[in-house]
């Protein structure tokens, strides 16, 4: 399975960003979906995740700011987050739970002021 995560950039803070992950394999294949950020000096954390029976997790839910979606038809899986923050920055990484946990290459947020 490959995972190619896109859509970083940088942003500002308030900003929005929306990321991909398209999968080379069925994202239905998947036990759960998801994606982890890394920020600077820091250890992955996942942030969000979308399982098999359509129930969304997040790392936050309080905050509301993240969302995760799916298009089964593209075989992609979706980030958006919005009012983001400075302590948003770093990479961000999708990953698959098929046989075993798959990884993207990440793509980099950063957000500046």
């Amino acid at each position: 399975v490959q995972l190619q995560a896109s859509g970083g950039g940088s942003v500002q803070v308030g900003g929005s960003v929306r990321l991909s992950c398209t999968s080379s394999e069925s994202i239905m294949r998947s036990n759960a979906m998801g994606w982890s950020r890394q920020g600077p000096g820091s250890q992955r954390r996942e942030v969000a995740r979308l399982t098999s029976g359509g129930s969304r997790v997040y790392a936050d839910p309080i905050e509301g700011r993240f969302t995760i979606s799916a298009d089964n038809n593209k075989n992609t899986v979706y980030l958006q987050i919005n009012r983001l923050k400075l302590e948003d920055t770093g990479v961000y990484y999708c990953w698959g739970d098929f046989n075993k946990r798959e990884w993207g290459q990440g793509t980099l947020v950063t957000v500046s002021s």
